[in-house]
């Protein structure tokens, strides 16, 4: 049994009594599909990087970023919390910048074997200021101290650079939180509104700005829809919809894009 807890002032709802073994929570069966989450499968995407759903997350975002920042051969981009590196491999494929992991874990020996630029903790603190985009795909719902994280990316980013996120955006959920599909409290521990996600970046010292449907978002929002549905391969059907209609009209339900960017 879990406990939620709300602040009444900011709305951060988070997991009181947290399960804290994460050498058993992200084992090998959490990344295979088998852990608390039943929609991920990361390593059915390591292995057909091509073909799976996850390409449209990987295609939105940086296609956001893009339309926010330069990328370009200087560039230092680390994905922070990158689980099996997707992401870095694609913007490596896509793009000239120097793109680098950073991930714990089971996941984390494995790739580390596979040649994908990973970054371990200590190497985190001989890169202070270093990096000019930032991003944390789906991360901060599983973080005990996201004060704590959030400060430590801060610390990373260079004068103007950019931190760049997604997670599930709790105001819509307020009176029926349990409801909530994104409600997965063995890996899901911190649930945020935008004021509070706002509150928690600038009192660490970046700028703010409430950016709303950025250029992207409508692949990263199909990737969402896809995954809850269970679909883990590209097929011809989906391919046939219009997802930019789609994905605006879940956009105005769930409220994804609401959640601000941030520059150090």
């Amino acid at each position: 049994m879990f406990h939620l807890r709300r602040c009444m002032t900011c709305q951060f709802a988070f997991v009181a009594d947290p399960w804290t073994d994460y050498e058993s929570i992200y084992s090998q069966d959490y990344y295979d599909g088998r852990g608390a989450d039943p929609y991920i499968d990361y390593i059915y995407e390591m292995r057909n990087p091509e073909t799976s759903i996850r390409v449209y997350e990987w295609r939105g975002i940086l296609e956001t970023v893009q339309s926010l920042t330069e990328v370009a051969p200087h560039t230092r981009w680390l994905d922070f919390g990158c689980g099996n590196a997707g992401l870095v491999q694609y913007c490596k494929k896509h793009t000239a910048a120097q793109v680098f992991g950073f991930e714990e874990g089971w996941i984390a020996s494995a790739l580390s074997q596979s040649g994908v630029p990973l970054l371990s903790r200590s190497d985190l603190s001989c890169n202070a200021e270093s990096f000019d985009i930032i991003t944390a795909i789906e991360v901060f719902e599983h973080i005990r101290d996201p004060v704590e994280t959030i400060e430590t990316l801060r610390g990373l980013l260079r004068p103007g650079g950019l931190l760049f996120f997604t997670t599930g955006n709790a105001e819509p959920f307020r009176d029926n939180f349990v409801d909530w599909e994104y409600v997965y409290p063995e890996i899901h521990i911190s649930f945020f509104e935008p004021g509070a996600m706002n509150c928690l970046l600038t009192k660490s010292g970046l700028r703010t700005e409430f950016r709303g449907y950025l250029p992207g978002y409508s692949d990263i929002i199909r990737y969402k829809v896809l995954k809850q549905l269970g679909i883990r391969k590209q097929a011809v059907w989906e391919k046939a919809l219009p997802w930019p209609i789609i994905s605006r009209a879940i956009d105005r339900r769930l409220k994804i894009t609401c959640h601000p960017i941030a520059w150090a």
